[in-house]
């Protein structure tokens, strides 16, 4: 029962992390295609 326990709150961890990261990543291409869009519009 203790390993069952810790595989799920390991895999609940990673998952999160991962979530966290392809937000970031999201963030930060939508800031270039705005930067892109401002250059654009000049």
């Amino acid at each position: 029962m203790n390993r069952l326990t810790t595989a799920l709150t390991l895999t609940a961890l990673v998952a999160l992390m991962g979530c966290n990261t392809v937000r970031g990543l999201g963030e930060d291409v939508q800031k270039a295609g705005s930067a892109i869009e401002n250059a654009a519009k000049k």
